[in-house]
């Protein structure tokens, strides 16, 4: 198997499920801090300062209709580059805890035919990794709703 045949992803933990995305989406993960200048019941939890930036910070779990935890002690901050290609800036996805590396690659990839996103989630499907089930998330999607939000603001 090629090298270009595996995709390097991090598996992000939410409170019931797990994320996966390409490692190049990620610009890092950083320590919770609390959001400001939000609501806690919204999917826009608010702004945190990252590297002297400002940055939006969304509960995806909340954006998919799932009821988000309290942030405690492992909660991180994954700090997300645009993958839109358009002029966002990037923004943080909560999670519980550190994400995992992994290699992703066709021959241990399966997605899981049973499974329904909720509507209107930013979710495009779920997959089994070996003995690992995760999340594929719509950035470009999030991206969008996050930006609309913004521009209403």
């Amino acid at each position: 198997m090629a090298a270009s045949d595996e995709i390097y992803s991090l598996l992000i933990p939410l409170d019931q499920e797990r994320l996966v995305v390409p490692r190049s989406s990620v610009a890092e993960v950083i320590r919770y801090a609390e959001p400001q200048d939000g609501n806690e019941d919204s999917w826009m939890r608010g702004f945190v300062s990252w590297s002297s930036v400002r940055i939006p910070v969304v509960s995806l779990e909340r954006m998919c209709g799932m009821t988000p935890p309290v942030p405690a002690g492992r909660t991180r901050i994954v700090v997300v580059h645009p993958v839109s290609g358009s002029e966002t800036s990037p923004y943080g996805i909560l999670a519980e805890g550190f994400p995992q590396m992994v290699r992703v690659s066709r021959e241990v990839l399966e997605t899981d035919p049973a499974y329904k996103p909720p509507a209107d989630a930013p979710l495009i499907c779920k997959v089994s990794m070996l003995h690992e089930q995760a999340l594929i998330p719509d950035l470009e999607l999030v991206e969008q709703r996050l930006a609309d939000l913004l521009a209403a603001a």
